[in-house]
């Protein structure tokens, strides 16, 4: 119910892309962790295939998601909020007429950029092992697919490449440079160490992605320092989901020593602050333009 700015999301991804410095998206699973990211103040958040894999299956991301399943989640974080969303769309669930659909779905889902991998089915979550890739060519035809599929011009599609796991650095950027010609907007070498950050933007000539993903395999580094080597997005796929865990295990934990919430209970947000955050107030509002009569309107 969150009313929308004028600027599409697209485009506003657009305008972000073209300024200076980094995009910082927060990685979300739900609508409610989308609130969050906008109530704080950020300019674009990131779907996690991972984090949606673990909160819809409870199992890891290993490409068991469909394309549907995967659309259905994103669609349900674009209606909460106007900020830009990009979002995983695996390796687009198939072929390049899979890959058309796939771009054609999320653009109807109000996702602004979605990214494709060059693994083969099943997927792999980029920073575990054992992944295997297209050739290049299939993989250029999927983005090609992609780029003639789009119906908003301003929809973003980003090309990763898994392939400094599997080929090696240059490989990598080799790929990645067909991928740009291939017409991708931006280029997401994924899973780089310390030591091969710099040469990436560089070399390719265009926005690139910076995953900060939980495996330590890409350093920790600042926002600052990200935008030093060139980097234009940087994602952060599962932090808010990796410490709400923690979180509720701590809560769990108190609940079975102590037998009580007592002590949970200063910690957590009230009642009120909860019923806030995913909308009350809009409801409030909508009751009174609706004419709903005043007993019959929500209130704490």
């Amino acid at each position: 119910m969150t009313s929308r700015n004028a600027t599409r999301p697209t485009a506003r991804l657009r305008e972000l892309l073209a300024r200076p410095g980094a995009i910082m998206a927060p990685g979300v699973v739900d609508p409610l962790y989308a609130r969050l990211v906008a109530k704080h103040g950020f300019e674009a958040l990131y779907m996690t295939g991972a984090g949606t894999s673990a909160t819809r299956l409870g199992m890891p991301d290993i490409g068991l998601l469909t394309m549907t399943e995967m659309v259905d989640n994103a669609a349900r974080i674009a209606s909460v909020t106007d900020l830009p969303l990009i979002a995983d769309a695996d390796n687009g669930f198939g072929g390049p007429f899979n890959v058309r659909r796939a771009v054609q779905e999320y653009e109807r889902a109000g996702v602004a950029a979605i990214h494709l991998e060059d693994q083969v089915l099943p997927k792999r979550c980029g920073h575990l092992a054992g992944k295997q890739l297209v050739s290049t060519g299939e993989m250029v035809a999927k983005i090609m697919a992609a780029t003639d599929a789009r119906r908003d011009e301003d929809f973003v599609l980003i090309a990763r490449t898994d392939a400094i796991a599997v080929e090696g650095y240059e490989a990598a950027l080799e790929r990645a440079e067909r991928y740009r010609d291939a017409g991708a907007d931006v280029l997401f070498v994924e899973a780089p160490g310390p030591d091969q950050l710099a040469g990436i933007t560089p070399r390719l000539g265009v926005p690139t992605l910076y995953n900060m993903a939980t495996s330590g395999k890409t350093p920790f580094l600042k926002r600052e320092e990200i935008e030093a080597f060139g980097f234009k997005i940087i994602l952060y796929p599962n932090w808010l989901l990796l410490t709400a865990i923690r979180a509720a295990e701590g809560a769990l934990e108190t609940l079975k020593r102590e037998g009580t919430i007592a002590s949970i209970a200063p910690n957590v947000p009230t009642f009120q602050e909860f019923f806030d955050l995913v909308g009350m107030q809009e409801v409030r509002d909508l009751e009174g333009r609706y004419g709903v009569p005043d007993e019959a309107r929500t209130a704490y």
